[in-house]
């Protein structure tokens, strides 16, 4: 999908699936390709990336018609216009817990190039001209906005957050939610899942997409979709191939009768 395709996809409420990338090898993108993704998610917030390098894992994935999706370090509007600037289909805006994060966040994606107090005047509501209106309006739709709701306070402000113009989807990053909870990594604790059911909920009501990262067994995944969320970052490629090779290699040496099988090719995933 292209970020206009995905966009749509996202607030008509039909399900779409990407993986965290985090090699820049060139040789990636084709491996990712047949792989039946419908975008992919590039972490900068806590993955060593720098801007040549996204720059081109953006071009190439945008190009093969996967849609990046770039979380940025912080929800910096600066930040967000550097990454688009670069080939992002989009961004991803970590732990916001306001209205007005997103606020400035949307006139960093949907309202570019304004700047300044032009740009301050229309978040405030001034109306733009004419021509100039139309030629933001046709180019925000190439880009999408998506912000992480990872804590008590950004759910409390849900229906404010929800309420800004041009926000595509909400993304839980269970991690850090599960910790503001005070019940940490327990993904299948009541409190965590009341909390991602609201999410999804609330979002979907809006016509807002809402989705999830997550890297835990194919069920917890499904579980997500059927509490309402429409959007899936599955695992990553680092944590699908720490997971699959151990095993294979666990195979074979079981197939070729060695079996001094190390402990650790056996060990749990463990983020």
């Amino acid at each position: 999908m292209n970020a206009r395709e995905l966009s749509t996809a996202l607030h008509e409420g039909q399900h779409v699936f990407g993986t965290l990338i985090v090699s820049p090898s060139p040789r990636w993108p084709e491996a990712v390709r047949s792989c039946g993704l419908d975008f992919v998610f590039i972490d900068t917030e806590h993955i060593a990336l720098d801007r040549e390098q996204l720059s081109w894992m953006c071009q190439i994935y945008a190009g093969m018609g996967l849609a990046p999706l770039v979380r940025i370090p912080s929800p910096s509007p600066y930040e967000a216009t550097m990454v688009l600037d670069g080939g992002a289909a989009g961004i991803i805006a970590p732990y916001i817990e306001t209205a007005a994060q997103v606020q400035a966040l949307r006139g960093a994606v949907k309202l570019r190039p304004i700047k300044g107090g032009k740009l301050q005047s229309m978040l405030e509501g001034a109306a733009a001209e004419p021509v100039l209106h139309d030629y933001i309006t046709s180019a925000a739709s190439d880009r999408i906005l998506i912000v992480n709701i990872e804590s008590q306070p950004a759910i409390d402000a849900l229906d404010e957050i929800l309420a800004v113009p041009g926000l595509d989807a909400v993304l839980i990053g269970p991690h850090d939610l599960s910790c503001n909870l005070g019940v940490p990594e327990q993904y299948d604790h009541p409190d965590f899942l009341a909390a991602c059911e609201t999410i999804f909920r609330k979002a979907r009501a809006a016509g807002i997409g809402a989705g999830i990262h997550f890297w835990g067994s194919i069920e917890q995944q499904a579980r997500f979709l059927k509490l309402g969320a429409n959007l899936l970052i599955h695992s990553a490629d680092i944590l699908l191939f720490k997971k699959h090779l151990p095993l294979e290699l666990a195979a074979v040496k079981e197939a070729a009768g060695i079996r001094n099988v190390s402990k650790s090719a056996t060990a749990e995933i463990n983020i």
